[in-house]
Parts: structure tokens; sequence; C-alpha cells
């Protein structure tokens, strides 16, 4: 598996590039196993770009049980998972813009410190952001292609952004 870290563009970010669909639930899963308290992680990017992938690993590294299966939650909006941290997925892809974080829960599942993964999270508006997050950017580079930009914000970036090993 090659995961290749790209040049830091910015101190607390780092850039991963995927090939293939496994490798970007590798990555989730191997960011999930490092995660050992509450997070919310704001995911970008356009439809087909490996945010579902990601957050499919992300559950397994979270050990939630493989009888549980981790779909997009578009038409429920969340769906919440057991697991060594409580993991909610938020899928904001059907609702308007600006979403309201209060009027449908957000604000309480990020507070909750279980580990929170918000898909289509450019529907809230940047002042409703968690101040402590992590923003992953998926871009398509190809057929198989990903580039992943990852910005942590309010954290320690060697937490989660240093050493992965996939």
């Amino acid at each position: 598996m090659n995961i290749n870290p790209s040049t830091q563009h910015h101190q607390d970010a780092r850039e991963l590039e995927t090939h293939a669909h496994d490798q970007t639930v590798a990555l989730g899963r191997a960011m999930g196993r490092r995660m050992n308290r509450g997070l919310v992680l704001l995911l970008f990017g356009d439809l087909g770009s490996g945010k579902t992938a990601f957050a499919q690993g992300l559950a397994r590294g979270l050990e939630v049980p493989p009888s549980f299966t981790v779909t997009s939650p578009t038409y429920t909006l969340v769906n919440e998972y057991p697991g060594r941290l409580p993991f909610s997925h938020v899928d904001l892809y059907r609702l308007p813009t600006p979403v309201d974080p209060d009027e449908i829960g957000l604000l309480d599942l990020f507070s909750e410190g279980g580990i929170v993964a918000v898909e289509w999270a450019q529907r809230l508006h940047p002042a409703d952001r968690p101040a402590c997050r992590m923003d992953l950017f998926f871009t398509v580079t190809g057929d198989n292609d990903r580039s992943i930009r990852i910005i942590a914000y309010g954290l320690d970036p060697s937490d989660l952004l240093n050493d992965i090993d996939v």
C-alpha cells in the first residue's frame, strides 16, 4: 500500500495521496486507531471523492463492530455507531446552505466527546465550525487517485497527522 505524503503547505497541515479506494479506507482506519478523545472531522469534497470511504475506515479504526455496515447517512442525516469511542457519521448533502447546526442537533454532537465526521461540511457556516477540529479536503486527481489535505485547528498536529502508518 502506498500513501505518499506531499510537501506541507501549512504547519498544522498534511497532504496525502491515495491510489485506490482501499487506501482511502486504510487512511481513515489508521487515523481512527490513533484517536483517544473526542474530535470533530469536517469532510469537504465532491461526490465520489472518498469522504465515505474515509469514514468507513475511520469507523473500523474506532473499533466499530464489523456487524455494523457504515454507509453515508444521506437520508437519515446522522448514523451513530458504538466503538472504542462513540462515532457519529453526519451527511449534510441534502440540506440547504447554510445549515443551522443547533436546529439539527450538531452542536450537541460536537460537545458529546465522541468522534464526529461531517460530510459536505461546506454547508456549515464557517462561524459554526468548532474551533478544535480537523478539516479534510478530498480531491479526485485520477480514476482511483485522491489528494487529501488535512488541516488541524486547535490541536497538536503530531497527535494524528505525523507518522501515519497505513
